[in-house]
């Protein structure tokens, strides 16, 4: 039943979503979702043979299939992309509400140290949560799809950060790493703004945050490794280093915590490197287009001083100045 009260920390958005995930789960799988448990090599998609499958096939299927769209002509799938978008804006959304709604009352009581280092924030309901976040990761390989079907160009960070992240959720599944929930709310969080923009651009719209898709991206990545470094430095301080200060152990495997570290730094500087590439260059072709066309704006501030060491004139380069004067609005 819909119980709808004043938020509190148990109810952060004024309904308890849990109980409705869980009766949706139990019409679905015919099992209740508190009765859900990840085992390796019982739940699917849970062992590394099937991970390494998975993600073959994906890099086998969109590079030989722009090997086969080379003979044909691009695709018109623009209804389909608007569905996958809005679904997948959907289902970043119910997540991250679900989750901020376990995750909110274990900072609040015990802490933020508790809950990014503690077994006893790893609870049944947050995995069961985290498991369909990996499972999502599969889903957004279909991205990849739509760009060779359209024919659209396949760059390295592109397909090297969709399967790598379905590696990432998988090693912190099976490590158990109660940090993960920061990269995952975050990551969720981006997701719900990158897909709702795509969806957009689908049906013709433009918007003025286009460029703070990327911009919420290196941010993203820069809050994760702040909380993952940490967690992984005191953890391996108070292991092998104990001479150094430390806040005490942390929940999670090694392997697992250095797979993320290393994973997630590659994320943040090819992702600086790409806006670096995309926005700055974006912005120099505008720049020379304006030159070539013969057409310089010149602010109204400067002065002639600031006009002289521009070294532009209509002899040298055949421009037109525009300046704030009776002769600028004639011309």
């Amino acid at each position: 039943m819909l119980e709808v009260s004043v938020p509190s920390i148990d109810r952060p958005f004024g309904v308890y979503l849990w109980p409705l995930f869980d009766a949706a789960w139990e019409k679905v799988m015919g099992y209740p979702a508190h009765d859900f448990d990840f085992v390796p090599g019982k739940t699917p998609m849970s062992t590394v043979r099937e991970v390494v499958a998975a993600l073959v096939t994906y890099y086998i299927v969109i590079f030989g299939g722009r090997a086969i769209m080379k003979n044909f002509s691009p695709l018109k799938l623009n209804f389909f992309f608007q569905v996958h978008n809005v679904l997948l804006t959907l289902l970043s959304l119910g997540l991250l509400l679900l989750l901020v709604e376990q995750i909110l009352p274990i900072i609040v009581r015990h802490g933020v140290f508790y809950s990014i280092c503690s077994h006893g924030a790893w609870t049944q309901p947050i995995v069961t949560l985290y498991y369909l976040n990996y499972l999502t990761k599969y889903i957004e390989l279909i991205d990849t799809v739509f760009l060779f079907l359209k024919k659209k160009p396949l760059n390295f960070l592109h397909y090297y950060h969709h399967g790598a992240t379905a590696l990432l959720c998988y090693s912190q599944l099976v490590g158990h790493t109660s940090v993960s929930y920061v990269p995952i709310v975050l990551n969720l969080t981006v997701h719900v703004l990158m897909y709702w923009y795509y969806f957009l651009s689908a049906r013709g719209i433009r918007v003025w945050w286009k460029e703070w898709v990327t911009r919420t991206q290196i941010i993203q990545f820069v809050l994760d490794l702040g909380f993952v470094y940490f967690a992984s430095y005191t953890y391996f301080a108070f292991h092998y280093f104990p001479s150094l200060p430390n806040k005490g152990s942390c929940a999670g495997e090694e392997f697992a915590a250095l797979f993320g570290c290393g994973l997630l730094t590659s994320y943040l500087f090819l992702f600086i490197a790409f806006y670096a590439a995309t926005y700055k260059k974006a912005g120099k072709k505008v720049a020379n287009r304006k030159v070539s066309n013969g057409s310089i704006a010149i602010d109204p501030k400067f002065t002639s001083e600031d006009l002289k060491s521009l070294k532009v004139n209509g002899e040298s380069t055949g421009a037109k100045v525009a300046a704030n004067s009776p002769r600028s609005r004639k011309v």
